[in-house]
């Protein structure tokens, strides 16, 4: 992830190996490969109902099978996996969203609490579950985990309207503990990712928002739904990259995109363009909602007759733009690079 970044950046899509906007749960099957012939270097995904009460549900059973083989599909080619996990609230029954008690937190981390049993419950299922996580050749599969994203926003439960800045410390280093040492879980690259999608007079303090420290966070990523606003893009990407340099940690964009975009020129002009000459290491579009009836316009990245197909195919035979046949052997250490 760290050399990479030296060279160029790479294209990811959440979920596009699992579903896109005609299709479901093809095997092989990628919005991305359909348009220009390559699957993404990065294939992103929510790990959430592995871990919380819907992996009890018999249709969210099955959806997690299909998880673990896009997975594995995906590891098998090289690429690299990233996933974020959108968790129901474990205090009031609710989502994610599920903003209106400040207390969630301060119960999980309470020993006494219900809360805290269930959610170690949780983190349980997501330890046996990456344990048992194998390839083909016989290797447990890392992958980046970027637990709590957002955490700048007041949306979620774990977000900056429901927790003080040390319960959000206490909680990320309780979750790294658990999972790292005592679960022995040690195929996990933990990123923090804050929300990006503006201007900011500190974006550098911004991105260092509610740090849990330098020792408990392997890769700095951000969330930037900017629209097509490249100066502010360029600003907090510029931003990152010093973070990173500064940390000596890798750094990519964790999610991105446009919802129903149609512009032709999207993807050399708002996404090539700010990314070159960038030290990052990726950029992840959000995901391709199935809707073979184009009910909605629930999209974020190219799919078999939008407009800026040409366009991504432009950005995709770029040397800079890495897709999966693009990327060196991502699971074997780089030379003259050593991890601290």
């Amino acid at each position: 992830l760290w050399a990479v970044a030296s060279r160029g950046f790479m294209f990811g899509h959440h979920d596009d190996l699992w579903y896109g906007r005609y299709w479901y749960d093809v095997p092989g099957g990628s919005d991305t490969r359909a348009v220009c012939g390559d699957y993404p270097a990065d294939f992103s995904v929510d790990l959430a109902p592995i871990m919380d009460n819907r992996s009890d549900y018999e249709s969210d059973r099955k959806e997690n099978a299909i998880r673990r083989r896009v997975m594995l599909e995906a590891y098998g080619r090289g690429e690299v996996i990233i996933a974020c996990c959108h968790l129901n609230n474990p205090l009031t029954g609710g989502d994610s969203w599920d903003n209106g008690n400040t207390g969630v937190v301060r119960a999980i981390l309470d020993p006494q609490s219900p809360q805290h049993a269930l959610y170690q419950q949780w983190l349980d299922r997501l330890a046996d579950f990456a344990l048992n996580l194998k390839g083909a050749d016989g290797n447990l599969v890392p992958f980046i985990f970027r637990p709590y994203h957002e955490h700048t926003q007041e949306w979620p439960w774990w977000g900056s309207k429901c927790t003080t800045e040390q319960e959000f410390i206490d909680f990320w280093r309780m979750t790294v503990r658990y999972l790292r040492d005592t679960r022995g879980v040690h195929n996990l690259i933990y990123a923090i990712s804050p929300q990006m999608d503006s201007e900011y007079s500190d974006a550098r303090g911004r991105l260092s928002f509610r740090w849990p420290g330098d020792e408990w966070v392997d890769f700095v990523g951000m969330d930037c739904y900017q629209g097509i606003n490249n100066a502010v893009f360029v600003t907090n990407l510029k931003a990152i990259s010093k973070v990173s340099l500064a940390k000596l940690k890798p750094c990519g964009v964790t999610e991105t995109g446009v919802e129903g975009f149609t512009a032709t020129d999207y993807w050399t002009t708002n996404i090539h363009a700010p990314l070159t000459g960038r030290r990052v290491s990726m950029v992840v579009t959000w995901r391709n909602k199935y809707d073979p009836m184009e009910s909605g316009t629930h999209y974020f990245s190219v799919f078999p007759g939008h407009p800026s197909e040409r366009d991504f195919v432009k950005m995709y035979n770029q040397e800079n733009s890495f897709f999966c046949s693009d990327l060196p052997d991502m699971y074997t250490p780089a030379e003259n690079v050593t991890v601290l």
